[in-house]
């Protein structure tokens, strides 16, 4: 049974940082793409950051400077480390695996879903 489930999430202050796991099982990933997204309450999901099957990260630019994702090489745990952390990015973060993605920003191309952690940033 495939599964993928966050941690790290929390409740900080603005300036803040935070580190994100996502730990994946039930099969073998070394050949998806993992990717993190966020949904804000009234919001649609949005795209924050992937690592492609081939080690390319894409960032997205709201959180570009900001926001690193990295992995290990059988991509079991996927980390998404979140620096200088803004009232904006609170959200409830997601992390998802997906094979053979031509759109890796899409959400929907990915097969595999974790249940999400929250991030409250506060001002």
């Amino acid at each position: 049974q495939v599964q993928l489930v966050e941690s790290g999430g929390g409740s900080v202050q603005a300036g803040d940082s935070l580190r994100l796991s996502c730990a994946a099982s039930g099969r073998t990933f070394s050949s998806y793409t993992m990717g993190w997204f966020r949904q804000a309450p009234g919001k649609e999901r949005e795209f924050v950051a992937c690592l492609v099957w081939n080690g390319v990260t894409i960032v997205a630019d709201s959180v570009k400077g900001r926001f690193t994702i990295s992995g290990d090489n059988a991509k079991t745990t996927v980390y998404l480390q979140m620096n200088s952390l803004k009232p904006e990015d609170t959200a409830v973060y997601s992390c998802a695996a997906g094979y053979g993605l031509a759109y890796p920003k899409r959400p929907s191309g990915y097969d595999y879903w974790g249940q999400g952690t929250q991030v409250t940033v506060s001002s």
